[in-house]
C-alpha cells in the first residue's frame, strides 16, 4: 500500500482535495477585495449626496449659472426616481416616492439650492433608515493609510493637493472636482464621498474604484480627501463618535451648533478616533446588529436577515466568549446556543414572532453577559488565568499532534524530517501572524472569512491525521520497518508532508489566540497586562512541558505500542478536529444548526447538535473501516506466512 510517508499517490489526492476544499475560502476572501455588487437602495443614496453637495452651485436666484451641471441635475433627478420605485414594496416607500417627486419638482423650478441640499438630505436619511443602508464603517477610517492610496488612484486627476488640476483631468468636461472647495465638501458626508469612490459619478470621467480598493480602503481614502477641506489644528472641545462623522454633514452641524462645531467636526471626520472594542463595545453591536436583522427579516428580506445575525455573533460576541469563559462558562455556552437558535429561526423561515421570542432570549443572555463583563477591568488573577487558559486550551490540539509526529521521528532516527516539522511549525507563526496583521491592517477579513479558514483547515487536518493514524496502526509490527522508513521517509515527499501537517495544526488555531487575546488585553486593562504575559508565558511553558513527556515517555516504549499508542492518539485528534471543524463552519454561517439532546465536551468537539455530531461519527466509522481492514490484511499475512512456512 502507497505510504502516507511519501505521500504518492495519497498525498495528490489528498492536495486536490485540499484545493476543492480551499475554492470557497479562496472565492470568499476575494470578495474582501472585488466590488460588492451595486445596491439599488445604495446608488440611490449616493444620487441624493450628489444632489445635495452639487445643485446649490447650479443656480442662483432662480436662475442657472452652470447649464451642463443643471441637465445633469435633472437628469439623476429622474434616475432617481426610477431607483425608488423599484425598490423592494414597503409601506412607507409611498412617502419616500413622493418626497422624490417634490425633490424633482423643486429642482425643475429652479428653487434655492439651501432648500433643496436640505430636502436630499432628509431623503437621503429616510432612504438609509427604511432600507438599512451602513453607513458607518466597520473599522474606524485612517487617512494615513488613505493618502497612498489616494496619490496611487486619485491624484491624477485631482492633483497631489485636491485641488482638481493632475494631468490627467486636463480637458476632462467637466473638469475634476475642486476638493478643498469648503462650501461643497460642507455640503457632503463622509460616507457621500465614500459612495462616490466606491461608485464613482455618471456622466463624468469619475470611475468607481470599487474593483480596485476594498470597502476599509474606499473609507481611508475618504477620510484623507475630507482632510483636504478640513483644519486639524481646530479639533474643538466638542467630540462625534463615528456614527456621526461618517453620516452627517459639516453643514448640517454648523445649523445645529455653531461654526466652531463644524470646523471640530471637519477636524474629526479628517481624522476620526480610533474607537475601542471592548467587552461592552462588542456585546452592544451583537445586540444591535441582531434587532437590525428582526427588523428587515420583518420585511421579509430573510438573506439579509440571515447575514446579519451571522455578523452579530462572528464580530461581536464570539471575541468576548474566552473572557466570558473564565467567568461563567454556562453563562457563555447559553448566551452562544441562544444566538445560534435565533439564527437558526430566520434560516427556517420561521414566523416573525418565533424569531422575536428567540432574539428576546438571546438579548436577555446578552445582558447577563455584558453584566458580568461590565468591570472596569478583570483581577490580576482573573487576567492570569485567562490568559493562561486561553492558550492551553486553544494550543493543546496542537501540542499533541506536534509531540507525537516529533516523538514518532526522534523514535525512528529521522533528524531531517524533524527539521522539515519544525520549518512547518515555525512557518505557520508567521502565518497566523501575518494573517492577522492583514486582517487589522490591509484587508477587512470579516468574522465569516476567519471562521471557514478555521472550519477547512480543520477538516483538512482531521483527513491526514486519521490517514496518519491508521498508518501507523499498520505498521506496528513491521519486521522490515527500518528498511522502509529509510527508503521512503528520506526523500523530499514525506518531509514535505509531515511539514504540511505541522503547518496546518498550528495555524488553524493561532489567528484565533491573537484576536481572543485582542480582547483580553482591552478587558484586563493597563494594571493587569503584567498578568496577561504571566498566563501566557505560563501556558508556553506547560505546553512545551506537556511535549517533553509525550516525548521522553515515548522514546522509552517498545516500537509496536508505540505505533499503537501514537495512531489512538492521532485517530482521537482526528475526530475532534472534525467536531471543530464543522462547528467553525457553523459559525460562518455555511451550515445551519441541527440541537439534540446530547452532552457537550467542548474540548473534544462534542457539540449536542446534529451536524457536528454526524461529522465525528463519519470520522469513526472511518477509522473503524480502516482499521478493521488493516486486520483484515494482517490476518491475510499472517495465513498466507503460515501456509509457506508449511510448505
Amino acid at each position: 500500500m502507497p505510504s502516507i510517508l511519501v505521500w504518492n499517490p495519497f498525498m495528490f489526492k489528498l492536495y486536490r482535495l485540499f484545493a476543492v476544499l480551499l475554492l470557497p475560502l479562496l472565492a470568499l476572501s476575494s470578495m474582501a477585495i472585488q466590488a460588492e455588487p451595486e445596491d439599488e437602495a445604495a446608488h440611490a443614496l449616493h444620487i441624493l449626496g450628489y444632489l445635495g453637495a452639487d445643485y446649490p452651485a447650479t443656480v442662483k436666484e432662480g436662475a442657472v449659472v452652470k447649464e451642463t451641471e443643471y441637465r445633469d441635475q435633472l437628469n439623476l433627478s429622474h434616475t432617481l426616481q426610477g431607483l425608488i420605485e423599484g425598490l423592494p414594496a414597503r409601506p412607507e416607500r409611498a412617502e419616500l416616492e413622493q418626497g422624490v417627486i417634490h425633490l424633482r419638482e423643486a429642482i425643475t423650478q429652479k428653487a434655492d439650492g439651501k432648500a433643496v441640499t436640505q430636502e436630499a438630505r432628509a431623503l437621503a436619511a429616510q432612504l438609509a433608515q427604511l432600507y438599512h443602508v451602513a453607513q458607518v464603517p466597520a473599522i474606524t477610517p485612517d487617512p494615513t493609510r488613505g493618502a497612498p492610496l489616494y496619490a496611487q488612484q486619485c491624484s491624477v486627476c485631482h492633483g497631489n493637493t485636491g485641488a482638481g488640476d493632475g494631468p490627467a483631468g486636463i480637458g476632462l468636461e467637466p473638469p475634476p472636482g475642486d476638493l478643498r472647495d469648503l462650501a461643497r465638501m460642507d455640503r457632503l458626508s463622509l460616507y457621500d464621498i465614500y459612495s462616490t469612490v466606491t461608485q464613482g459619478r455618471d456622466g463624468t470621467d469619475m470611475p468607481s474604484f470599487a474593483s480596485q480598493l476594498d470597502e476599509r480602503q474606499r473609507w481611508d481614502v475618504a477620510a484623507y480627501i475630507a482632510s483636504f477641506s478640513a483644519d486639524p489644528a481646530k479639533t474643538g472641545a466638542a467630540s462625534f463618535d463615528l456614527a456621526q462623522l461618517a453620516g452627517q454633514t459639516p453643514a448640517e452641524v454648523a445649523t445645529v451648533q455653531g461654526e466652531e462645531a463644524a470646523a471640530a467636526f471637519r477636524a474629526q471626520r479628517a481624522k476620526p478616533p480610533i474607537q475601542q472594542r471592548g467587552p461592552a463595545q462588542l456585546i452592544d453591536y451583537t445586540r444591535a446588529t441582531l434587532e437590525k436583522s428582526l427588523a428587515v427579516y420583518r420585511e421579509g428580506e430573510h438573506d439579509q436577515a440571515y447575514d446579519l445575525s451571522v455578523a452579530a455573533y462572528l464580530e461581536g460576541f464570539e471575541l468576548v466568549e474566552s473572557a466570558l469563559d473564565n467567568l461563567d462558562a454556562a453563562l457563555r455556552k447559553d448566551t452562544e446556543k441562544a444566538l445560534m437558535a435565533y439564527r437558526q429561526a430566520l434560516q427556517d423561515g420561521q414566523p416573525v414572532e418565533e424569531a422575536q421570542a428567540r432574539l428576546e432570549t438571546a438579548k436577555a443572555k446578552l445582558a447577563a453577559a455584558s453584566e458580568l463583563l461590565s468591570g472596569d477591568g478583570m483581577s490580576a488573577s482573573l487576567s492570569f488565568f485567562a490568559s493562561l487558559l486561553i492558550l492551553v486550551r486553544e494550543g493543546l490540539e496542537a501540542i499533541l499532534v506536534l509531540a507525537a509526529i516529533l516523538a514518532f521521528l526522534r523514535k525512528t532516527g529521522q533528524q531531517s524530517a524533524i527539521r522539515s516539522v519544525n520549518i512547518g511549525w515555525g512557518l505557520a507563526m508567521l502565518a497566523g501572524v501575518a494573517t492577522w496583521a492583514i486582517a487589522a491592517y490591509a484587508l477587512n477579513i470579516s468574522g465569516a472569512q476567519r471562521e471557514l479558514m478555521e472550519g477547512i483547515t480543520g477538516l483538512f487536518a482531521s483527513a491526514v491525521l486519521l490517514w496518519v493514524g491508521v498508518w501507523m496502526h499498520d505498521r506496528r509490527n513491521a519486521a522490515a520497518w527500518q528498511d522502509y522508513i529509510k527508503s521512503s521517509l528520506v526523500g523530499g515527499g514525506g518531509r514535505f508532508g509531515f511539514a504540511v501537517l505541522a503547518f496546518f495544526s498550528v495555524y488553524r488555531e493561532l489567528f484565533e489566540v491573537i484576536l481572543f487575546y485582542e480582547t483580553l488585553w482591552l478587558q484586563a486593562g493597563p494594571e493587569g497586562h503584567t498578568a496577561v504575559l504571566g498566563g501566557a508565558v505560563t501556558a508556553v511553558v506547560l505546553l512545551i512541558g506537556l511535549a517533553w513527556i509525550i516525548l521522553r515517555g515515548s522514546m522509552r516504549l517498545p516500537l509496536g505500542l508505540f505505533f499503537s499508542a501514537n495512531a489512538i492518539l492521532l485517530c482521537l485528534l482526528s475526530v475532534i478536529f472534525a467536531g471543530h471543524g464543522v462547528a467553525a463552519l457553523q459559525e460562518a454561517g455555511v451550515l445551519g444548526t441541527r440541537p439534540v439532546p446530547f452532552f457537550e465536551f467542548d474540548w473534544l468537539g462534542i457539540h449536542a447538535d446534529a451536524y457536528t455530531l454526524s461529522a465525528q461519527a463519519i470520522a469513526i466509522v472511518a477509522i473503524a473501516l480502516l482499521y478493521a481492514r488493516s486486520h483484515y490484511a494482517e490476518r491475510r499475512r499472517e495465513v498466507s506466512s503460515g501456509a509457506v512456512e508449511k510448505a
